[in-house]
């Protein structure tokens, strides 16, 4: 028997790996188990090459559990005693303090740094066994046994047959992997596609009321998913079965791409667009990273482009190490080759199927936008692809590509500046009256009511020569796309003043909401009252909810635009009544503006060209004094008005008509509109 210690340099190896990479504990299951497929794996090579002669036999590999234990079989290599010497006695481990130091907390680093996957038994162990026999002819089985410490037996020992054992006596801290359903949970997360057969027990089948053992083994894994076979030899359902396999609550895929690529880089794989109900199912993490068939995250920012994170399915690259690191996946070339790749095989992807089933392709649009708008929004290169197969969507549910759309709007919807103005809407039902005033023109109006349709309209502006987008509320109709034409004649700005004020002070109180009357000449067809939302402010507020540092316009009041249609009867009606109801009560407070106007006009122009100092102090104190008087005479003209529009139903009834319009009448408001219609109808 021999007796050593491990070549380490450093005394303390077993508290570091206990220490450092305990939050990675559960990876000890995957890196044992992929070390039993290479065994297999590199043993299949050597016969395939004549250099083994013997009975391949059967290759599974056994995990089984006992009371206290562990234990990962495989029939593959084996080991000599020189050969555990070598690769598991010598860890070369020079420099480690001071790369603990650096990365101590990410485990993987550490592991594939120094080859430690073996080593990562003592996370969960508090003593090892090796018992193995090489395949060589006449070699004799020996074991290793450490209980954690840097010394090791290591003696020959009885085995039947070649390969490898590793017993794990597990500690008394992780008695967790001790359950058969955690280790089930590891097997299935971990080892679920490895391409050696991969036995946890044997199958049970329900007997006399209960489970009981058969004799069949329990093979937890798939040896040949579909990635690792031809397109060719796949149909459509074997696609949608794996998927129902890696996510069976999801509804089916809208689309799958398969990769592969053995050149400059090798990767293979499946990636699904899933179709999202809700922003609930918009999660990343649901691609799967293998190496080898081996899991390694599902946290693929990095490899993935950052838009094709909300896809779902499996990527295997042997290129990536099993055990990768953040900052490998930033900096490895080969990782940015990979997802440029993968970009450019998805927009080809997408590009086959519109041209060759656009009917199909429209079908789908609404499921498909989120991920290609996110893309064109984050990625240059796919937006230069996508702008050929993204399509714009009308009221009309006719589907357009961008050069599409822009040829049929460009005759009718270019402004006088030779600006095309791309109208849209975010709700055909709340903006149904603009939508149809809006047509009622000879205008198109698009839908625009995904999530990101608004930064994405941000995006296009800029990308698209002259063109401004408008929603079809934010203005009234003629002001929309401002041609040269005029409709109406204007009121001059003492009835427009009258008119303003009317109104002004009996819109309701709206919390966080503030309203602007104006007055224009909208033609007698047109509605006598429409709410309208500037675009601007509106636009910047819908982008403070989706992007960070953009909260300031969050929190800023919702700005609305009360327009008065001059032109319309009821309109015309409101103006005349007021000033018959008002006149002789503003006759007096009209005169006293008048004079008061008078006066600050005349000290005004004899103040002109002097300095401050040489003005009067009783000249600028009466200039005070008349803007206080002003200022009172104006609220108590506003008073006479609103002393006549308090009582005037019509009046009420208009605002509360361009209110509901907009689902902004609520509450005891919307209930005194209900009252009102009845009196008004009787």
């Amino acid at each position: 028997m021999q007796k050593g210690n491990i070549g380490v340099t450093t005394e303390n190896i077993f508290p570091i790996i206990k220490k450092f990479l305990y939050s990675d504990h559960e990876i000890f299951l995957r890196e044992l188990v992929s070390n039993a497929v290479d065994a297999t794996q590199k043993l299949k090579t050597l016969s395939s090459k004549g250099e083994f002669k013997g009975e391949m036999g059967d290759l599974t590999i056994h995990v089984k559990l006992d009371k206290d234990t562990i234990t990962i079989s495989d029939r593959g290599l084996g080991l000599t005693a020189e050969e555990i010497d070598k690769y598991i006695n010598q860890i070369a481990f020079s420099g480690a303090n001071d790369f603990l130091a650096k990365y101590k907390d990410d485990a993987n680093a550490i592991i594939g740094h120094f080859g430690l996957g073996f080593y990562s038994a003592f996370m969960v162990a508090k003593k090892v066994e090796i018992v193995t026999r090489s395949y060589k002819e006449d070699a004799k089985a020996v074991k290793w046994t450490c209980d954690g410490s840097p010394e090791f037996t290591l003696e020959e020992t009885e085995k039947a047959d070649r390969g490898t054992d590793i017993i794990l006596y597990i500690d008394d801290d992780c008695k967790e992997f001790l359950q058969e359903s955690r280790l089930t949970e590891l097997l299935h997360k971990y080892c679920r596609f490895l391409p050696v057969p991969v036995a946890f027990g044997k199958k049970k089948e329900w007997k006399d009321g209960k489970q009981v053992e058969t004799d069949e083994d329990n093979v937890i894994n798939d040896t040949c998913p579909i990635w690792t076979k031809k397109p060719s030899e796949l149909k459509d359902e074997d696609y949608k079965k794996f998927y129902r396999d890696l996510y069976p609550m999801s509804d089916e895929p809208l689309f799958w791409i398969h990769l592969n690529v053995d050149y400059p880089f090798n990767l293979t794989g499946v990636l699904y667009f899933p179709k999202i109900k809700s922003n609930i199912d918009l999660q990343r993490n649901k691609i799967q990273l293998y190496c080898n068939q081996v899991f390694v995250t599902d946290s693929v920012e990095g490899i993935v482009p950052d838009f094709l994170t909300l896809l779902h399915g499996v990527i295997d690259s042997p290129d990536i190490p099993l055990n990768v690191s953040r900052s490998y996946l930033q900096s490895d070339s080969n990782v940015k080759k990979i997802s440029t790749y993968i970009t450019k095989k998805v927009a080809d992807r997408l590009q086959s199927i519109f041209k060759n089933d656009r009917n199909e392709f429209e079908k789908k649009w609404d499921d498909l936008k989120i991920f290609i708008n996110y893309g064109m929004l984050t990625q240059d290169d796919f937006y230069d692809k996508a702008d050929k197969f993204a399509l714009f969507k009308d009221t009309d549910n006719k589907y357009y590509t961008f050069e599409e759309y822009r040829t049929l709007i460009k005759d009718n919807q270019t402004d006088k500046d030779g600006n095309l103005i791309y109208l849209y809407a975010t709700n055909t039902d709340a903006q149904y009256t603009y939508i149809s005033a809006a047509k009622n023109k000879g205008y198109s109006v698009l839908l625009m009511d995904g999530q990101l349709d608004i930064a994405l309209i941000n995006m296009l502006e800029q990308k698209f020569e002259k063109s401004h987008f408008t929603r079809v509320d934010s203005d009234v109709i003629d002001r929309l796309i401002v041609k040269e034409e005029q409709k109406g004649t204007e009121l001059n700005n003492e009835k427009r003043e009258m008119l303003s004020t009317v109104f002004q002070h009996q819109l309701p109180n709206i919390q966080k909401t503030e309203f602007r009357v104006e007055v224009q000449a909208m033609g007698e067809n047109a509605s006598p009252i429409i709410i309208t939302q500037a675009e601007y402010m509106r636009r910047m507020k819908d982008m403070a909810s989706i992007q960070g540092g953009m909260s300031f316009y969050g929190e800023l009041p919702d700005m609305f635009n009360l327009v008065l249609n001059s032109d319309h009867h009821l309109i015309k009606t409101v103006l005349s009544d007021a000033e018959g109801a008002c006149s002789e009560k503003l006759v007096p407070v009209e005169a006293d503006i008048a004079q008061l106007r008078m006066r600050q006009n005349e000290l005004k122009k004899a103040h002109e060209g002097k300095k401050d100092e040489e003005i009067p102090t009783a000249e600028k104190d009466e200039l005070k004094d008349i803007d206080k008087k002003l200022e009172d005479q104006k609220k108590q003209k506003e008073t006479i008005i609103d002393g006549y529009a308090a009582g005037n139903k019509v009046v009420h009834q208009l605002i509360d008509l361009a209110l509901l319009q907009n689902n902004m009448l609520k509450g005891e408001a919307l209930t005194n509109f209900v009252k009102r219609s009845i009196e008004l109808i009787k």
